[in-house]
């Protein structure tokens, strides 16, 4: 991590790139804190849900909705992931943040979530199913 001087002398458009660069590593590092042995059970539980909604291919809130479709990238996700980091021990953060590191630097992909995918399809068709339903 970079010194919180040296942050904020950079220009508005880097510090914001910086910035999604730590809410991408916490969201890996969030992965790795799911099946560690000192996280709590209902950390845990949120964890694996920040996880698998901030890695899923498919958004609950489509970006191509104007405005509500960005919301849960720039507000919700950041505050859940900020959120449930909070609640982990700082041992298991750090040593998480390495497992992730090293995880970046040996897989050089981005990580996918197909729970997280299939949540999101899960929900989208209840409320399709439900407010069909309604309809009849």
């Amino acid at each position: 991590m970079m010194p919180m001087l040296s942050v904020l002398n950079m220009p508005l458009v880097q510090r914001l790139r910086h910035w999604a660069s730590g809410i991408k590593q916490d969201s890996l590092m969030l992965w790795f804190a799911c099946r560690h042995a000192e996280t709590p059970w209902l950390v845990r539980f949120l964890c694996l849900f920040i996880v698998a909604y901030a890695l899923s291919p498919i958004d609950l809130i489509p970006d191509f909705i104007p405005v509500l479709g960005y919301l849960d990238d720039l507000l919700l996700l950041p505050l859940l992931i900020k959120l449930s980091v909070a609640f982990l021990p700082l041992s298991v953060i750090s040593e998480c943040r390495q497992q992730a590191e090293a995880w970046q630097t040996a897989q050089n992909r981005k990580p996918r979530s197909l729970l997280g995918a299939s949540m999101i399809l899960l929900i989208w068709s209840l409320l399709i199913y439900g407010s069909v339903k309604l309809m009849i």
